[in-house]
This record gives structure tokens, sequence and C-alpha cells, in this order.
């Protein structure tokens, strides 16, 4: 059923009371902060890419008198050090790390609200630690699998061809058939002048792709990606795609029984291009129990109207539907 919440913005831009650095191992260190209520409910954003990182915006889709806003940036992505570093950098590494946030914090259990890569590294931890998950808010359905990764990597061209040549055509001829090689070795590739404009050109495909109407600055993408760093996004999501984000081929949808009982809100564009639908279709029918939110002209960004307003829509209901929850005698 298509649906859109009649709020349609952002709450008001907020800073955080609170930022951290938390050593993770020997190599790698995590940026972390908190904002909103102190004493409110813990919800935790999780950031999309892989190696996307987080952004100030991201505090805005939660009522700050209500939530402890918990913001983290991934291995390798954002403030985390090093930068867009792939050693040691694999989906099992950032499930441990959000279990050490979680206890560095002193969170008992938390809300889980992502997007996109977002979804994928939420719901593997929800199937691993319902207990300590009150609810979870998830948006462009992305489960990791060898088809999703086919389609990101060909499929878009058939919506977006003129982005798409450009995406293949930006390798020598003789590296064509191989996209996802020809650019992992560019992506790592130590001298910047390799690595960098492979990164824009990656960035670049991903972010056009990503709109229902394309945004018009798209092809202005630079290797600082506004914010985002097109290097730390490129390199960090073409190591996962090779190594089949380091989830096994369908568990995620396998182990969605793990799920019940857990509050859910999924919120899909209809016009999604870079996680189609039938994903979210698929997950919403495993989760018994899940909200299933289409908005009817959107695509894959969480900052299309439709999508922000539905989730943050999300983020309101779930005031009172994790309390009800909460308020039931536990299973597990």
């Amino acid at each position: 059923m298509d649906v859109q919440y009649s709020r349609n913005d952002l709450f008001p831009e907020i800073e955080p009371y609170e930022r951290g650095t938390l050593a993770l191992d020997p190599r790698h260190t995590m940026y972390w902060e908190q904002s909103g209520n102190p004493e409110g409910a813990p919800v935790v954003f999780l950031h999309g890419g892989p190696g996307a990182g987080a952004a100030a915006a991201h505090r805005r889709f939660f009522d700050p008198r209500h939530y402890r806003i918990i913001v983290f940036d991934q291995r390798g992505c954002g403030r985390s050090k090093p930068h867009a570093d792939i050693v040691d950098n694999s989906t099992d590494h950032l499930l441990d790390d959000m279990e050490r946030l979680r206890r560095h914090l002193a969170v008992e259990r938390w809300m889980l609200f992502g997007g996109s890569w977002g979804s994928t590294l939420a719901l593997a931890y929800a199937i691993r630690r319902p207990e300590r998950c009150t609810g979870l808010i998830l948006r462009g359905i992305f489960l990791g699998t060898r088809r999703e990764v086919d389609w990101f990597l060909h499929g878009m061209g058939t919506f977006f061809p003129e982005a798409w040549r450009a995406f293949r055509e930006f390798l020598p001829e003789r590296e064509r058939d191989d996209l996802l090689a020809g650019y992992s070795r560019r992506l790592n590739h130590r001298d910047p002048l390799v690595h960098h404009p492979a990164a824009v050109a990656w960035s670049r495909y991903e972010t056009v792709c990503s709109n229902l109407i394309p945004r018009p600055d798209a092809a202005a993408i630079s290797i600082s990606g506004g914010g985002v760093s097109a290097l730390a996004l490129a390199r960090i999501e073409a190591h996962y795609f090779t190594h089949d984000v380091f989830v096994a081929d369908g568990a995620l949808l396998d182990r969605a029984d793990r799920l019940a009982g857990i509050p859910g809100v999924i919120v899909q564009g209809r016009y999604d291009m870079v996680c189609p639908i039938a994903t979210a279709d698929a997950l919403a029918r495993a989760w018994r129990g899940a909200k299933f939110v289409v908005v009817p002209d959107a695509g894959h960004s969480a900052m299309e109207p439709g999508v922000r307003a539905a989730l943050v829509g999300a983020t309101e209901d779930m005031k009172f539907t994790v309390l009800q929850a909460d308020s039931r005698p536990t299973r597990r």
C-alpha cells in the first residue's frame, strides 16, 4: 500500500552534546557523537555505503526532545581513522564495533535506523543480537546478495544508460568485462592520480542513480564529495562488493525469523533504482509484523521529500510502538 506522512520536514538543526573517539583495535579508531535528550530513548544511526560516513543532517530525523541520538562513522569512513582504510574492515568487524560502542555509552537497548547499506548492517545486528534492539527503521533495503551487487554494477544501466556508460567507459576497454575488478585495482592503487579519478567516477554513478529526478549537481562531484569522501565511499564499497559484503548469499532473508517481536518500519521508494523495491517486498513478507511504507514518487535517496517525510513519520510512530512493545513480556 502506498503511504505518505503529512509531516514533510526534518527536525531543526542541533549540535551534539557529546563527541568522542573509541579505539577499536591497534589500527582503527571510531568517531561517535550524541545529541538530543541524554535521558531519552536511545537510537543509533547507521549510515550507508558502505563507506559513506555520517552527516549533521542525519541527526534531524529524530525528535531531540524524545531521542538520545547516537551517530558514528564506520571503520574507514568520515571522521574515523585511518581514512578510506579496508584493512580489518568487514561486516563482522562493524557488528563488533557497534557492540563496543553500545557498551562504551552504557546503552542497554537501542533502536536501529539505517538506509541502504545501513539497512544491511541493522538487519545483521538485529539477527545476531535481537535482545539489544527496541525497534528498527529501515530504508532502501539492501540484503547484500550477489544479485543486488550485479544490479548495481550492470542493471542500473537499464534506467540510467548515460550514467552507466560513463561508469563503464571510465575503464580501458580491455578491463570492461569485469567492472568491479577494474575499479578495485584503481581504487586501491597508492597513487592519488590513479585512485582519485576512479573514486569520483564510481561516486558520480551512484549519486546520479539515487534520485527519482537526478540531481543537477551530480556531475560536479569531487574527491571530497561535498562532505562525503568519494574515496572512502568507492574504495570501501568496492571492497565489500568484492567479498559479497562478508555475508552468506541470502542469509539475512533466511534468518528474518529472528526479527519476530521487534517493532519495525520499512520505508521504500517505489522507483528506487539502486535498491529496487522487490528486495524490500521480500523482507516485508519474511518479517511479519513490520510496517511496509512504499513512497509512490521517490527513488533511493533518504532526502527525497516523500522518503524524508516517511522516515520522520516512522520515528514519530516508534515513540509509542516501542513503548507498547517494551510493556509486553519478552519471549527471548
